[in-house]
């Protein structure tokens, strides 16, 4: 048993309102890395990654196009990362990554997610310690040795590496992702990536059940809901 990861494809949107949530969540972080990194993919590692990711979830053309467009002319909004924890219904960790252009309103609308779950939103650190931060890689392949070769040669800092069923999973700190995406495109020609995200990874994990199963599913669709929430990472494992 591998470890255990949230694969984006498992909760793709099935709603045309989901969808448009999901665009704009790609649309955002799009230009705020494009931004930063500069809207040239080929320079900017990190944004060739995530144009993939998000051609791979369906997002159009003309919503990337937009996102770096807006970066290239220097206008718009100004985002910043803000990050959030705390326990979860359960007593279950969640770390809620945001991207904000105003960071009052968005504490105050994750922490009313919290608060109306009758969990606890904490401080700084307060479970991100009990996760590891991890470039995840995955693609079919039986050739485990190459693969670690390639990274090995292109002084990748592999965490971990794991073969199975014909996948291949490379586990690697989030820092080092453009630098392993890429020593991996090199050594094999063609490759596509089956899993290709940033994560936090629980070290442990926390069983939700009895009556906290219905508030955990409240608190992750209170928290969904919110524009500023790019992604929640939680150690939670529903009680069957």
């Amino acid at each position: 048993m591998g470890r255990a990861y949230q694969n984006r494809k498992d909760s793709m949107a099935k709603t045309a309102a989901a969808k448009t949530k999901v665009y704009s969540k790609y649309g955002r972080e799009i230009y705020v890395c494009a931004k930063s990194g500069g809207p040239d993919p080929e320079a900017n590692l990190s944004l060739r990654g995530l144009i993939d990711r998000a051609k791979k979830d369906q997002v159009p053309a003309h919503v990337i196009e937009k996102a770096i467009e807006k970066a290239r002319g220097g206008a718009g909004e100004d985002f910043s990362p803000a990050r959030y924890e705390g326990f979860g219904p359960g007593n279950c960790m969640a770390i809620v990554d945001c991207l904000t252009d105003n960071p009052n309103r968005t504490f105050g609308d994750v922490r009313l997610a919290f608060t109306k779950t009758k969990c606890k939103i904490g401080t700084q650190g307060s479970v991100s310690h009990m996760f590891d931060h991890c470039a995840i890689l995955g693609f079919k392949g039986d050739d485990e040795e190459a693969a670690l070769e390639a990274l090995m040669m292109a002084d990748v800092d592999v965490t971990d590496i794991e073969h199975e069923e014909g996948m291949i999973t490379v586990f690697a700190p989030h820092t080092e992702y453009a630098k392993a995406r890429q020593a991996l495109q090199e050594a094999f020609e063609g490759l596509e990536f089956e899993v290709d995200e940033i994560q936090f990874l629980p070290q442990t994990t926390t069983t939700v059940e009895g009556d906290d199963i219905e508030l955990f599913e409240k608190f992750m669709d209170m928290l969904n809901d919110l524009d500023d929430v790019q992604n929640v990472y939680h150690n939670a494992v529903i009680a069957d």
